[in-house]
């Protein structure tokens, strides 16, 4: 069995970029989202343009993976070409490169430690601190984790979260925040008046809503799941927050296409150089790797997860509020 740095090392191989491929999954996914873009706009009738808006939603998170790659060097690095269409893909979607960055790379590094994990992620909180957080803490921890928060994930946590929150903290650091700001609004308001209020839904809202709504709950379900595991600092080590706390969600070949492979996530966490598109390379080679903890899209395992909303260290796992509030009674 390959633990520690022998797992990390194991893992090594696959770090390797084939840079054809990374033109290719880039250039063609680039393609077919702005070809679907342009059914939104001109297609005749009601039905290609709303087909259209749902696959440019499900286009917008596959580039999105591409980016998140490019950001972790994983791909296409010393090129200014990748650069000037990955630094304008970020602004476009609301997560401009020093935010998104800063707080991604963060979240890499401190992943599932209990007192600093929330940067990057959703706030974790153990049984000990929510019980003496006031009504208003307590509302305004379980609002961030609720489900119709990464619903509307488009106006919570990219519009408000990534740029207005960003700027508003440090606006000389975060300057890029305000300019994908405005650059949304002036993109929103010239398909608005130039077109019309439907072409604009189908080409910014429902894209935006769609992609930032599952966007926002991947988010969620990669370090909140039955079996995750948080640990204080001390304790902590980077394999085992890659392997403990983070999960592996079995999606079907077309969720994968479009998610880039993003259910391998533990595998991404251990290694972060790997390219999206050798991650079942990786998990198909190294048995360690298949042991990781599942989840997946089926209903059922997504209201498992959302019951999660605090962690006894007793138990050593995540409990509901309904759990916490029997340990109290």
């Amino acid at each position: 069995m390959l633990t520690g740095k022998q797992l990390i090392l194991a893992t090594k191989p696959y770090a390797q970029e084939q840079r054809g491929r990374s033109w290719y999954v880039l250039l063609s996914t680039l393609t077919l989202f702005l070809a679907a873009a342009a059914g939104t706009i001109y297609g005749q009738y009601i039905a290609i343009r709303l087909s259209c808006s749902i696959l440019m939603a499900l286009l917008m998170m596959r580039m999105f993976i591409i980016y998140h790659d490019f950001e972790h060097h994983a791909i296409l690095q010393k090129s200014r070409i990748a650069k000037l269409i990955m630094s304008a893909y970020g602004l476009y979607m609301l997560t401009p490169s020093s935010i998104w960055k800063r707080s991604h790379d963060y979240h890499h590094k401190n992943n599932s430690k209990l007192f600093s994990a929330s940067i990057g992620s959703y706030p974790i909180a153990t049984k000990k601190k929510f019980a003496s957080m006031g009504k208003g803490e307590r509302l305004a921890y379980l609002a961030i984790r609720h489900p119709l928060v990464m619903l509307f994930g488009y106006f919570t946590i990219f519009i408000f979260g990534m740029c207005i929150s960003s700027f508003a903290s440090t606006p000389k650091k975060h300057w890029d925040s305000l300019v994908a700001l405005i650059l949304h609004i002036g993109l929103s308001l010239f398909v608005f008046f130039f077109f019309d209020a439907q072409t604009w839904m189908f080409t910014l809202l429902l894209p935006f809503t769609i992609t930032c709504a599952i966007g926002s709950y991947l988010f969620y379900v990669q370090h909140n799941f039955p079996g995750v595991v948080f640990n204080n600092n001390e304790d902590w080590t980077y394999e085992k927050a890659a392997l403990d706390s983070s999960s592996y969600m079995k999606t079907n070949p077309v969720m994968a296409w479009f998610s880039g492979n993003i259910g391998y996530h533990h595998i991404h966490h251990l290694n972060a150089r790997i390219p999206f598109y050798r991650l079942p390379e990786a998990f198909k080679n190294i048995k360690e790797l298949q042991m990781a903890k599942e989840t997946s899209l089926k209903i059922k395992d997504m209201v498992e997860c959302f019951k999660l909303k605090i962690w006894d260290p007793e138990l050593q796992k995540m409990i509901s509020l309904k759990e916490f509030k029997m340990t109290m009674s």
